[in-house]
């Protein structure tokens, strides 16, 4: 089926991402996917990094006059910043001088971009992945655990989002619900149709004053020295009942799609519809009532977000995930110095106030992918059209009561 990965550091040459089972005949074009990596980079709170560091796409193989091939699909997204790190982060041994400078007192000192970071951020990879690899500096480190490199993934997204949207129709939005304190507290599900007026949201909420209460949130933040988390939500209409499976207990879509969520950088926690809200009602007023209405089974209520025993039940799929905040705090936290023992503050590597903007474009990709995957294990073909044959015999042999 679908299989994807990604490789590149943070201030290396480019990020690579590749997928292979793509069917043949999806439409994508190289602005389609630089338009989502522009999504990416925006959103409220964002510093200055993501204005002059921008991502440069090539599609080097597996597709031709925008149409994918069936052969494996390799983009890259190259680091416009490589020049200035190219010495730092050259994966060739370099002379010692060349991370050198005349400090214009007759003696030398180190490239400041490659002086040892031993001062691990709380929170962050920086000191066990240290520790777990042998490493004296954490640059190693930092630099793949960056979530620079959910620009790949926002790529390889893209590219599922169109696979899912030629086969089955289906669509994916995300919305912000909380920022730090600020929430939104409109109790609106956005739609497909709101996809454009989101992007134009600064803080990706449509409710204007809960917006201002969150872009107030994050210049309090800002001005305080300090980072923000929050929560937001992905929704996905349109997909066809059946995806995933109670028989397995990995091949479950819930469990699928909280293992990806979690995969993202600075997620903390998942959860599918109503989740911990559910937990606290009794059972009476917990599931989602069945009806047959206007020639169609549906649920009267949504509070699975989708998935019934692990299975999509036809229903829109909701998956909230809450971000905590970037590990890099400005003012800065308690650690110690790795080369003495000593107590020490945190390094700062990024001026970010919050990436929960951002947060949600990747957290899109994410649930694309997985359900894309999913879509082409029950209706794999080699092309589009036999994936739609696929699944429209699939629908025709569902009786039309249970429809």
């Amino acid at each position: 089926m679908l299989r994807w990965s990604t490789a590149g550091e943070s201030h290396g040459r480019a990020l690579i991402a590749l997928m292979e089972g793509v069917p043949a005949g999806v439409h994508l074009t190289s602005e389609e996917v630089r338009a989502a990596l522009a999504r990416r980079r925006a959103g409220y709170g964002r510093g200055a990094r993501q204005k002059w560091e921008q991502d440069e796409l090539t599609v080097l193989s597996g597709f031709r006059h925008g149409v994918s091939i069936g052969s494996p699909v390799a983009l890259e997204i190259a680091n416009s910043e490589w020049p200035k790190w190219e010495t730092v982060m050259s994966p060739d041994p370099v002379p010692r001088e060349s991370l050198l400078i005349d400090a214009g007192t007759g003696d030398e000192r180190e490239v400041a971009r490659n002086r040892p970071l031993t001062k691990p951020r709380p929170g962050h990879a920086d000191l066990t992945g240290m520790n777990k690899y042998g490493f004296d500096d954490a640059r190693p480190v930092l630099e793949r655990a960056s979530a620079r490199e959910t620009a790949a993934r926002v790529a390889l997204g893209a590219l599922a989002g169109a696979i899912n949207s030629e086969v089955a129709g289906i669509n994916v939005v995300s919305h912000v619900v909380s920022l730090g304190q600020a929430e939104d507290t409109s109790g609106y599900l956005p739609t497909p149709g709101d996809s454009e007026a989101l992007d134009a949201s600064p803080v990706r909420c449509l409710d204007p004053d809960s917006a201002q209460q969150m872009i107030d949130t994050v210049d309090e933040a800002k001005k305080a020295g300090d980072t923000l988390g929050g929560v937001i939500e992905v929704v996905l209409y349109n997909v066809p009942t059946g995806l995933g499976t109670y028989a397995t207990p990995f091949g479950r879509l819930d469990s699928q799609l909280a293992a990806a969520m979690m995969s993202i950088q600075s997620v903390k926690g998942v959860e599918i519809g109503d989740g911990f809200t559910t937990a606290r009602r009794p059972g009476s007023a917990a599931h989602d009532e069945i009806v047959r209405e206007d020639g169609r089974v549906h649920r009267v209520t949504n509070r699975a977000g989708g998935i019934e025993g692990g299975m999509s039940n036809g229903e829109p799929i909701r998956v909230r995930v809450a971000l905590k905040p970037i590990s890099t705090v400005p003012r800065a936290l308690r650690t110690i110095d790795t080369e003495t023992g000593e107590a020490a503050t945190a390094l700062h590597q990024r001026s970010d106030t919050t990436a929960v903007v951002p947060g949600a474009v990747v957290a899109e990709a994410m649930a694309s992918l997985i359900v894309a995957d999913a879509l082409t294990q029950k209706f794999g073909g080699d092309s589009v059209t036999q994936m739609q044959s696929a699944l429209a015999s699939y629908i025709g042999s569902i009786p039309e009561v249970r429809k």
